[in-house]
């Protein structure tokens, strides 16, 4: 799907911390991004600054998002929309209707992502932020990703590679790298999928970009895993990117490096320790409020304790229970997930409580979607 990177790719910057925190690195500890953001909104706030005020309350919004402080994130985001209003300026709008458009993938609400992510992308084509553009419609092709539908999200994932290495965004690039290299791995493709991971992590190394290295990392693992059976390989990888993970305080992208320790320990048959890493995962998606891990973590948990003699009804009630979870948020990759699942462990065809039958979830996107991503234009960011 992608060529090579032409050219050394700039540092990563992180373009969501801005005004008094314009000069944090990417690779900020999280709780100092939040600290430091706190200080400067209030005196933005003592002093009247409107559109300082939601520039540091993106950043709170931001830190408390990637901490898993969900409650924090959405009073976060929302007072720093009304500030950026109140001050007339776009660009800041469409920073936060970013941030809200963000958690709101992240906890599940997928439509309402779609949404506010539009209208990010909208508010930055009018401000004539071409970043937040970009960054918007990235967020609305990942969305589409993460619900399975390859097809409408695929090339729009390939205009904003060409688009990030074309103005030298070394973080985009990453993230259009990983997100091209994850359809590959979940559609059987996985020299592919590997060739991308690995030139994600190169990249991201290059650029000093912790957080999408760690990320490729995982993705590495993942393929190396399941298609060599390569356990001790996909373990230390996993490993470096959690050192890389907890440097800088990442909490959901810890608990998806647990969780996907526990992937390839049950890959490997190696089921009780397996069962031990989904039920740390779980905990933490649990404590920051994120469906879709917490889904993955329970089908985890419900595939290793099959594996150690649970009970077929009980697995495959919790099965059935999943799938209807996953039908709710829009998940319609994991919920072939749970599919594949009851079949591998001899408990399928499960009952199907929307009377549509196996595999059958209605339309994949949302109309709003739908919508959303056949208007985004990636030409706009030129």
């Amino acid at each position: 799907m992608a060529g090579q990177v032409s050219e050394r790719p700039a540092k990563a910057s992180a373009p969501e911390y801005q005004g008094a925190l314009g000069s944090l690195s990417v690779n900020a500890s999280l709780p100092e991004v939040l600290a430091r953001g706190v200080r400067e909104l209030r005196a933005a706030e003592l002093s009247g600054d409107l559109r300082e005020a939601a520039r540091c309350g993106l950043a709170v919004a931001e830190a408390c998002r990637r901490l898993g402080r969900i409650g924090e994130a959405d009073r976060a985001w929302k007072a720093s929309y009304r500030a950026a209003r109140s001050a007339g300026h776009e660009g800041a709008m469409a920073w936060a209707l970013w941030s809200g458009g963000t958690l709101a993938r992240q906890r599940g609400a997928l439509r309402l992502a779609y949404r506010l992510l539009s209208l990010a992308a909208e508010a930055g084509e009018r401000g004539g932020d071409v970043v937040v553009r970009g960054y918007s419609l990235a967020g609305l092709a990942e969305t589409g990703r993460i619900q399975g539908d390859y097809e409408a999200v695929g090339r729009l994932h390939e205009q904003l590679l060409a688009e990030a290495r074309r103005r030298g965004e070394a973080r985009h690039t990453v993230w259009a790298l990983e997100g091209i290299a994850q359809m590959h791995r979940n559609t059987g493709r996985y020299d592919d999928a590997l060739a991308l991971f690995e030139e994600a992590a190169e990249t991201a190394s290059r650029a000093e970009d912790r957080r999408g290295w760690a990320w490729a990392l995982r993705g590495i693992a993942d393929v190396v895993s399941v298609r060599d059976g390569d356990v001790e390989r996909a373990l230390s990888l996993l490993t470096r990117a959690e050192e890389a993970c907890r440097e800088i305080s990442l909490s959901s992208a810890l608990a998806y490096n647990h969780k996907m320790r526990g992937n390839v320990l049950y890959r490997a048959g190696r089921y009780e320790q397996a069962r031990e890493l989904y039920a740390l995962a779980l905990e933490e998606f649990r404590e920051m409020d994120e469906p879709r891990g917490t889904a993955l973590s329970r089908l985890g948990l419900v595939k290793a304790g099959a594996r150690l003699g649970r009970d077929a009804g009980r697995t495959a009630a919790e099965l059935a229970e999943l799938r209807s979870t996953l039908d709710r948020i829009g998940l319609r990759h994991a919920r072939d997930m749970v599919d594949k699942a009851a079949a591998e462990l001899g408990v399928g065809p499960l009952p199907d409580r929307t009377g549509d039958g196996p595999g059958a979830a209605g339309p994949i996107l949302p109309a709003v979607g739908v919508e959303a991503l056949r208007t985004a234009d990636p030409e706009g960011l030129r």
